[in-house]
């Protein structure tokens, strides 16, 4: 366990604990506060967010009776697909009093004998064996430091041959931007500052190459990378026009300056997909 490592409880729970009302505004009844996968054209944000479950779920070849830990779980949705689905026992981890409340209520609902534990509680505090690990875009709430120990972790909890999937937001370093076709802007580099001051202080977003090298070094191989770039446009397009069809309510459950703010955010990202600046990836790691 590291020890010397707190969570960085505060930083996590300013974005989260803002209000469940308020992200419920714009996200799909299943609370998923990640890209969705548009399988087919004509899904809704609904049905493409759990056809990003389901593909993810299914990377990890999950058995009946296997314990599954998912690594910043939110509000549930993907450790209750893993249940019904594939009758497995869950952990989730997460830093948000609201979202931890919300998933054990909703996983105690569900009619199984399998155990279901919404724990309050970094990675940096857990080192229990498990089965497998999802981790949906939360990497990026960590600073850059913790990045390595991080997947040691990982793979110390995981038997041989254990499964991890791991979803994130990548970036590249500017100094390769001008060789990818991307001009550097003062307004780019404006809302990059903005999100790391303003909706996820504390967090860092890594390059693949920090998803591939470290992963390595903590004992997996890498055994399948998806992008899904284009997915994540569609995905903040959607929430972006639902919350601001949900002004007034938006306003009601927090402020006009929260509002703006998050609209400022959610248009400024899925800008930042569709130019290539943020990619998406979807990696599966086995544990050698």
């Amino acid at each position: 366990m590291a020890e010397q490592m707190k969570p960085h409880f505060e930083e996590v729970q300013a974005h989260y604990d803002l209000s469940d009302d308020f992200f419920g505004l714009f996200q799909d009844s299943s609370r998923t506060y990640s890209c969705a996968y548009y399988e087919r054209d004509d899904m809704s944000l609904g049905e493409a967010q759990m056809a990003k479950i389901d593909l993810a779920l299914a990377k990890l070849q999950l058995e009946p009776g296997m314990t599954l830990l998912d690594i910043g779980c939110g509000w549930g949705s993907v450790l209750r697909r893993a249940i019904e689905k594939y009758d497995v026992n869950v952990i989730g981890l997460t830093l948000s009093k609201n979202q931890a409340k919300y998933a054990q209520e909703l996983l105690d609902s569900l009619p199984t004998e399998r155990s279901r534990r919404i724990l309050l509680r970094g990675w940096e505090q857990f080192d229990e064996p498990v089965d497998r690990i999802i981790s949906l875009e939360a990497i990026e709430a960590f600073p850059q430091e913790r990045y390595a120990p991080f997947f040691k972790m990982c793979g110390s909890v995981l038997p041989d041959g254990g499964r991890f999937v791991i979803q994130a937001i990548l970036g590249h370093p500017l100094k390769k931007w001008p060789e990818l076709g991307i001009p550097i802007t003062m307004t780019d580099l404006k809302f990059m500052r903005f999100i790391a001051k303003e909706i996820f202080p504390g967090g860092s977003v890594p390059g693949e190459d920090d998803i591939v090298n470290l992963s390595a070094e903590a004992g997996f191989t890498l055994e399948d990378k998806q992008m899904l770039n284009e997915h994540y446009v569609r995905t903040l397009d959607t929430w972006a026009e639902a919350l601001e069809a949900h002004h007034d309510e938006a306003v009601a459950a927090t402020s006009e300056e929260v509002y703006q703010r998050y609209m400022k955010y959610l248009t400024g990202c899925s800008d930042f997909f569709r130019r290539g600046i943020s990619e998406l990836g979807q990696f599966t790691l086995v544990k050698n």
